[in-house]
């Protein structure tokens, strides 16, 4: 079921408001399982995921981890080090969020493999993902993630939304992968 969102290009969902899907492709594997583990309790909460999630057994979780982040991997591929000279504002918004110390200074090398990668993620994504760890009391949208939610809070959705933009412009491993229904 995967392919039919995260497998076209510039895919759309429509919950909570409209933005792109994440691109999955190149992602962590264990950031993977914990996503779908966090959707099949209940800590996302996104209805389409969440329905998804909750039929998957561990093994099915370990298996669509696993496929994804080797999927679309470029053998011999490097990143930069450091994420790209941002203007000012940006590198004190990136200063007060301490992004750095949990998804790497290149935003794609996180210091824990259950830390998503996020350079090169979709922007609009990345935005919509940040306001959900603003959400609390909220049964049908938001995340639960204390580190996050302190993390996303402390900004007005301007900024994240400029962090967001940010952190989606740079290099990443992170793709959509178009795949031929037939197989």
């Amino acid at each position: 079921m995967c392919i039919g969102c995260h497998g076209i290009q510039g895919y759309q969902a429509s919950f909570p408001e409209v933005y792109k899907v994440p691109k999955i492709s190149g992602q962590g594997e264990k950031y993977i399982a914990s996503a779908l583990t966090a959707y099949k309790k209940g800590e996302r909460k996104h209805p389409t995921m969440k329905g998804i999630a909750y039929n998957l057994s561990d093994q099915d979780i370990a298996d669509i981890s696993a496929y994804y982040s080797a999927h679309g991997k470029v053998e011999g591929a490097t990143l930069p080090d450091k994420a790209t000279v941002a203007k000012p504002n940006v590198v004190a918004l990136v200063a007060k969020g301490a992004c750095t110390s949990c998804h790497g200074e290149n935003f794609a090398k996180p210091i824990d493999p259950s830390y998503p990668k996020i350079a090169g993620q979709n922007a609009d994504y990345l935005y919509v993902a940040l306001k959900s760890y603003k959400v609390e009391g909220n049964s049908a949208w938001g995340r639960n993630n204390g580190v996050m939610g302190g993390v996303a809070k402390q900004f007005s959705l301007s900024e994240l939304k400029e962090l967001a933009n940010y952190v989606g412009s740079q290099q990443g491993d992170l793709k959509t992968v178009p795949q031929s229904k037939f197989r």
